[in-house]
């Protein structure tokens, strides 16, 4: 017997974003659209715009668009929307069809938001105020996952095997190019120049000649003030291990990704344009023993970050059998080549349920954190 249509709970898919992985997210965002169980889950959808005003959408704006990124856009001539920060007010309408209350309440939001003001605990922090369940990591794991430097720091403490780099900010290196540069000459090529806050290898330039590190460091401050410059390996295995949170999480089998760009790494252009820039081999071709230590790798950071809900770690393993942790994705791509949902299909769990142990997992501890005592 299925579920009457009132008994459904109503859950926002929110995507889009002022960061420069904005189109990912629609792509994302048609993904969970496909996957929720109508019968269970009514979607609302709100896109956030670049400038960041939120817009109610259609769900035919998803379903029917383009899976290139290049050719994807929210509809900007929709109705705004708002989540007022304060319990049970649920979404208002702020223009176009009526006044305050059309949307009401929210029993759920799946946040499909990647990079700075939706990864990186921001509005983490306003479904915390508005009193909303909501998919993902918290405020701070969000936090530290999305800080490249941050994150580095506490794996490090948790003595996780990482590769050595240097952080840089836009004010030192402003006043000190030339040391920072003979700083970063220490690290063995090839390097990695990245935003400390982005995902999506946005703003990413790999560097084998020392002469372009200035050009790279450049580039990779246009997207954010602060950068890491990585030591890189010589053609390492990139692999993927994706993390359903629970009680205890779950570590799909690894994956691995194989790069045919002409960037020569795991690039935007490699991912998202170029069909034919990489393939994927889930499950990766490991041993036994390797793939047990993925999995306890991926494990420990997830933890080591306060990680909840769902993340993707990613991993290099060198030519001498050595493992190093790259990165956490707390909230990694959900488009139809996306790691994520593909590592857990192949572990069992199918886009269906994965969405729905997502928005249950935060329906637990959304109730957990109303069951805290509020006085002394």
């Amino acid at each position: 017997m299925s579920t009457p249509p009132a008994q459904r709970l109503r859950v926002a898919v929110v995507f889009g974003g002022r960061s420069a992985e904005h189109e990912i997210s629609l792509l994302s965002a048609r993904f969970v659209l496909e996957s929720l169980d109508p019968v269970r889950f009514e979607p609302v959808l709100v896109g956030i715009d670049k400038s960041g005003r939120w817009l109610l959408q259609e769900p035919s704006l998803l379903l029917q668009g383009a899976r290139d990124p290049r050719a994807v856009a929210l509809d900007a001539a929709k109705p705004g929307v708002m989540m007022p920060p304060h319990p049970g007010a649920g979404l208002v309408v702020t223009t176009g069809v009526g006044s305050s209350g059309v949307l009401g309440r929210v029993d759920a939001v799946f946040p499909v938001l990647h990079g700075p003001l939706g990864e990186d605990g921001t509005i983490q922090g306003l479904f915390e105020l508005a009193g909303v369940p909501y998919v993902g990591s918290g405020v701070l794991g969000s936090a530290v996952g999305m800080d490249k430097d941050v994150m580095k720091r506490l794996l490090a403490a948790a003595g996780l095997p990482l590769l050595p780099y240097r952080t840089v900010r836009r004010a030192r290196w402003d006043a000190e190019p030339k040391a920072v540069l003979a700083e970063a000459g220490a690290l063995e090529p090839p390097l990695f120049v990245k935003p400390a806050n982005l995902g999506s290898s946005v703003g990413v330039t790999r560097v084998a000649d020392p002469s372009r590190l200035a050009e790279a460091i450049g580039r990779a401050f246009e997207f954010d003030d602060k950068i890491v410059i990585e030591e890189g390996l010589d053609r390492p295995r990139e692999i993927e291990c994706a993390v359903l949170g629970g009680e205890p999480p779950l570590a799909s089998v690894p994956g691995e990704i194989v790069v045919h760009h002409k960037d020569g790494f795991y690039s935007y252009a490699a991912k998202y344009l170029d069909a034919d820039g990489a393939t994927t081999r889930i499950p990766a071709e490991l041993g036994e023993s390797e793939a047990s230590e993925v999995r306890r790798l991926a494990l420990s950071t997830f933890a080591a970050l306060e990680a909840e809900g769902l993340a993707r770690v990613d991993l290099f393993l060198d030519k001498q059998g050595r493992w190093f942790v790259n990165e956490i994705n707390t909230l990694p791509g959900f488009t139809a080549i996306s790691m994520f949902p593909k590592l857990m299909e192949a572990s069992g769990v199918g886009p269906r349920e994965l969405v729905t142990r997502l928005i249950e997992d935060a329906l637990r501890r959304a109730a957990r954190r109303q069951a805290r005592r509020t006085t002394a």
